[in-house]
């Protein structure tokens, strides 16, 4: 079957392939009946101008670009990017914005696929996620003049707009929690050290074991994954001064520190309570349930997905603050053994 083409909405609506041209990117002239004539005629033969003409035309892409500098197996294992990618996709669908997802290897792939989506005129912005101390993204996309929307903060965003999470209140709540059923040896999983939210939660967690009368408190840094999850756990939990307690940075490397506990022989919340951070139906479904740090992750996408196309439209590039994550106290968590 022959793709229709601008020559034959031109040819049935009886004007130009210019003016179908200017119809069908919005733009200045051609009357608003000839516009709606041709845009039924486009419709009715089923004509979409391809991604190359629309960039020339300097038309809008109806895209928005997602970089993500993970493995791509992090999507099929860590719920949260599931969660976030829905909440993005729920919003962008709403408003007939497709979504560009890319898996890149390090940093500088990221800011390349940055520079190809500018130049092809492939998105009309971008969410950055995975903010790192001086963020060498933000000058690049600053450079750019894309529209983009920090998934991430306070701080190091630059000029970008950005949608934020409060971290280091969170972390408190847990560590004020657990020293009131009166563990004093806390240790923290945490996630990996470049990213800007692995060093603000590290603070708070310090601060307040410090505050809180913490006598023994690690972090232990690590990448996400339950493999490496399960290895700091064994760690910790082989240590002279093993802790009685361990908050872990996301909800896999929690499943996987129970598991390594109960294969050490310790009951949990007898001997080791665990509390896991971004609560998912993982965390309800395993023996016992863990005690969680949760939050509505796709309603973060969505509302970052929202700031973005604001940006697109012209809107000032605003810092927001979302909803902090909150403690869900489950069975994994109870007072200590006495000594």
């Amino acid at each position: 079957m022959k793709r229709p083409t601008i020559a034959d909405v031109a040819r049935r609506a009886g004007v130009s392939k210019g003016a179908v041209s200017y119809a069908l990117n919005g733009q200045p002239g051609v009357s608003e009946t000839t516009r709606q004539r041709i845009l039924a005629i486009a419709a009715e033969i089923g004509f979409n101008p391809s991604r190359a003409a629309r960039s020339l035309s300097g038309a809008s892409a109806d895209a928005v670009g997602l970089a993500l500098c993970r493995p791509a197996r992090t999507l099929g294992i860590e719920p949260f990017f599931m969660e976030l990618i829905s909440g993005v996709e729920a919003e962008l669908s709403a408003r007939s914005y497709a979504l560009t997802l890319q898996m890149v290897a390090d940093p500088e792939a990221e800011v390349a696929v940055y520079r190809r989506w500018w130049g092809e005129r492939r998105v009309d912005g971008v969410l950055v996620c995975d903010l790192r101390t001086d963020d060498r993204r933000v000058p690049v996309l600053e450079e750019l003049c894309l529209p983009a929307v920090v998934i991430g903060g306070p701080g190091g965003t630059g000029g970008l707009a950005s949608v934020w999470s409060d971290d280091a209140a969170a972390l408190v709540e847990t560590v004020e929690y657990l020293v009131a059923l009166g563990h004093r040896r806390i240790a923290r999983v945490g996630g990996l050290p470049d990213l800007l939210h692995t060093q603000i939660r590290t603070e708070a967690f310090v601060e307040a074991c410090a505050r809180l009368g913490v006598v023994d408190a690690a972090t232990v840094l690590s990448d996400y994954t339950g493999e490496e999850g399960a290895r700091a756990t064994r760690r910790l939990l082989s240590s002279a001064g093993r802790p009685t307690a361990v908050i872990y940075d996301n909800d896999v490397m929690a499943i996987a520190g129970l598991a390594v506990a109960q294969e050490m022989g310790l009951a949990v919340p007898g001997d080791l309570s665990i509390v896991a951070w971004d609560d998912s139906p993982l965390c309800q479904l395993v023996h016992p349930p863990l005690t969680a740090l949760g939050r509505d992750i796709p309603a973060y996408g969505a509302h970052a997905a929202r700031q973005l196309l604001a940006v697109i439209g012209g809107s000032p590039a605003d810092s927001v603050r979302d909803e902090t994550a909150h403690l869900t106290p489950r069975g994994s968590t109870a007072p200590p053994r006495p000594a």
